[in-house]
């Protein structure tokens, strides 16, 4: 399948969706904007705002079509790393001039595929104040559209105490076409320009979020 990367199953894929998409249900109030606005099929690179280790399996789960995540090499070590190698998803290594990823993600793209990365590289505060270069390199060599995603609320705020089941919102952006320049400076440029799109996407849902009582502190004010 093309869709997936050499040796996935894209049986055990699509099952692996189906549990994400109801794992973080009991645990979480989610609310989900916008998922339509994700292109079905063409290729697509997802980018999204990191906080913790909930987004890429609560994003895999609600995605409407097969993706494509781009995921620390750390992981894929003993039975974890073996199931991800089976339901498609990609090793990264975090800090480490090594495209082979990179281009087997390129591979997917032009097939049609839709390939998902985190441009912050580390987990933040997940306001895109920085990104780095990849998810640019790959609409280069892709010629893919940018699906923005932000998400809010998964991780536990500093000090806070263990919540009962807290607001975790999900917004899908409008995708937009990035043309991306040849050469270094072009590709720096572009990442600039992709970063500023998706940090506006996590400003819109932090807007949403203040405004219907969601963050942690309208709700502890209003409770």
């Amino acid at each position: 399948m093309s869709e997936l990367p050499a040796g996935a199953s894209g049986r055990l894929h699509d099952l692996a969706r189906g549990i994400a998409r109801w794992t973080f249900r009991p645990a979480f109030d989610i609310t989900v904007h916008g998922r339509e606005r994700v292109p079905r099929t063409g290729p697509v690179v997802l980018v999204a705002n990191h906080m913790s280790m909930v987004e890429p399996q609560l994003l895999f789960g609600l995605l409407p079509r097969r993706s494509v995540f781009l995921v620390k090499k750390e992981m894929f070590h003993g039975p974890i790393g073996k199931g991800l190698e089976l339901i498609g998803q990609l090793p990264v290594q975090r800090g480490e001039p090594d495209r082979t990823p990179l281009l087997h993600a390129v591979r997917l793209l032009r097939a049609g595929g839709l390939v998902a990365i985190f441009p912050e590289g580390r987990r933040g505060q997940g306001d895109v104040s920085s990104a780095e270069q990849g998810a640019a390199w790959l609409v280069r060599s892709s010629g893919a559209v940018v699906q923005p995603v932000a998400v809010r609320g998964a991780r536990r705020p500093d000090g806070a105490r263990r919540r009962f089941r807290p607001a975790v919102d999900v917004r899908f952006g409008e995708p937009f076409a990035l043309d991306v320049p040849r050469g270094r400076a072009g590709l720096v440029e572009a990442t600039e320009r992709l970063r500023l799109r998706l940090a506006d996407t996590v400003a819109e849902l932090d807007a949403w979020r203040e405004a219907n009582g969601r963050t942690e502190r309208t709700r502890d004010v209003r409770q």
